[in-house]
């Protein structure tokens, strides 16, 4: 079992603040995401519940799981960022808190960046730019994160131009879930070893 990575910036959290957080936080962009589309006028991608759709966000959300695996190996800067951000969420979470993990920003964050904020600035390459620079800072936790917000974003223009690219939200939302389940869990598994909970 390797050592878990320093975190210099930040206090531990206790797996209820950890899980509260994440519940607040979805459901606070859901609120966001539902009074923007409201009042907006503007065409929101669908969310259509298909074989197909779940099939390609699960293949993406491979692509990117393999990406990042990738990137951690090469880019020591980005390994030891993503190391701090996920030892924040990830250590006091047991392991069924996971599929949470996966859900619960998968759902939101999805129908708020790519179902609301790319809609609203447009369906084009300056709305999957904006939604995607948001979608990076949203995952922001200090100043030596700075790799993990280029990473982000990254994804973020992935996920957008999967949306745009099938016209189906399920397929971002799908490989969202998908990343943050298994890459919640290969983290965990490599600092924390399957015999913690």
């Amino acid at each position: 079992m390797e050592k878990i990575p320093n975190q210099p910036e930040f206090e531990s959290f206790t797996r209820t603040q950890i899980l509260i957080a994440m519940g607040g936080t979805a459901l606070f962009l859901l609120v966001i995401a539902k009074v923007v589309s409201f009042f907006g006028d503007f065409y929101i991608l669908p969310v259509e519940i298909t074989a197909l759709g779940i099939i390609q966000g699960l293949a993406i959300g491979v692509g990117i799981t393999g990406a990042s695996a990738i990137l951690y190996r090469l880019w020591p800067a980005y390994s030891r960022s993503a190391d701090i951000y996920l030892k924040l969420i990830l250590t006091p979470l047991i392991w069924p808190d996971l599929i949470w993990l996966g859900l619960l920003p998968g759902l939101s964050e999805e129908l708020l960046f790519r179902g609301v904020i790319f809609a609203a600035i447009g369906l084009n390459p300056l709305g999957l730019v904006v939604s995607s620079i948001c979608f990076g800072l949203l995952h922001f936790s200090g100043s030596q994160q700075w790799p993990y917000i280029i990473w982000a974003t990254l994804v973020g223009v992935i996920l957008g131009y999967s949306a745009l690219a099938t016209g189906n939200l399920v397929v971002p939302i799908m490989a969202h879930i998908f990343t943050n389940f298994i890459s919640g869990c290969l983290w965990k598994f490599k600092y924390i070893g399957s015999s913690h909970t």
